[in-house]
């Protein structure tokens, strides 16, 4: 009897050391499953930290490309502006000679008093050396009607400034510009000298020179305020002044096209190159 009890006690005293065995032994496998479990969490929130940062380098990167595109769109639009601009400015040089053939049709005589597109006033010039200048939008350069403060030959003052304004009309820009120097060194006094001197700085202005067509501009508002180029070579100034870069000068210039000129054609172009100016340079 005393020895059943004997062996059952051992027999437990067997089992609880096995279940003590095997409890030992699982302790560090779990221990070691909830590390592994604690590291792939860790890992997991670095990976999506990680994957929120590149997306984040990828958003910057494409708002870098759309501001890159906008701005080469920005450049094209200038380009494009430009180039109407001097289409405009072309055409209505031809218009000018439409206009001055009129005007000769309708002035029936060539010692006529001066007509649309000239000024009976006469003052005295430098050689044209000095001259300089290019496009604008008004014209009647080849209009009859002329002379009465030189001594030249009316009809030899008109043929030779008709010269210079084919050229001109044609496209010859170079060959107009010689015509008109030439023109202005030999009659300075010619009611034709205010529209020389307009034309001189159209056939610079069209040929991308904006300094000479500048001074071109400014020599026949200085020497012939009164002209009835006078409107549209001031505009010219401002739109030299522009190709020049000289903002705030074309400004004021501008301006004082649509105060000097109000309800004109001039002042409506002045208005119009002054608010797309202010839109550009953000004021």
């Amino acid at each position: 009897m005393m020895k059943r009890l004997a062996n059952s006690f051992a027999a437990r005293l067997g089992m609880a050391g096995a279940l003590a065995s095997a409890m030992l032994f699982a302790v560090p496998v779990l221990a070691q499953d909830s590390r592994l479990s604690l590291a792939d969490r860790v890992a997991r929130l670095e990976q999506q930290a990680q994957n929120r940062d590149q997306g984040g380098i990828g958003m910057v990167n494409q708002m870098q490309q759309l501001q890159s595109q906008v701005q080469q769109l920005q450049g094209q639009i200038e380009e494009l502006r430009h180039q109407l601009q001097q289409l405009d400015d072309k055409n209505k040089a031809q218009y000018a000679d439409i206009d001055a053939r009129l005007g000769r049709l309708e002035g029936g005589s060539a010692g006529a008093g001066a007509t649309a597109g000239s000024s009976p006033q006469a003052q005295a010039n430098t050689p044209a050396a000095s001259a300089k200048g290019a496009a604008t939008d008004h014209a009647a350069a080849s209009e009859p009607g002329n002379n009465p403060g030189t001594a030249a030959d009316p009809a030899t003052v008109q043929a030779a400034y008709d010269v210079a304004f084919k050229a001109i009309r044609s496209g010859n820009y170079v060959e107009a510009s010689r015509e008109f120097r030439s023109f202005i060194q030999q009659y300075p006094d010619s009611a034709l000298a205010p529209n020389a001197w307009y034309w001189l700085g159209e056939s610079y202005y069209a040929t991308t020179n904006y300094p000479v067509a500048l001074e071109s501009f400014q020599r026949l508002l200085s020497q012939f305020p009164q002209s009835d180029k006078a409107p549209d070579a001031l505009l010219k100034v401002g739109y030299s002044q522009i190709e020049l870069k000289q903002f705030d000068a074309a400004k004021a210039t501008l301006k004082t096209v649509t105060t000097r000129y109000p309800g004109s054609k001039v002042a409506s172009l002045a208005q119009e190159r002054l608010q797309r100016l202010q839109l550009q340079s953000g004021g």
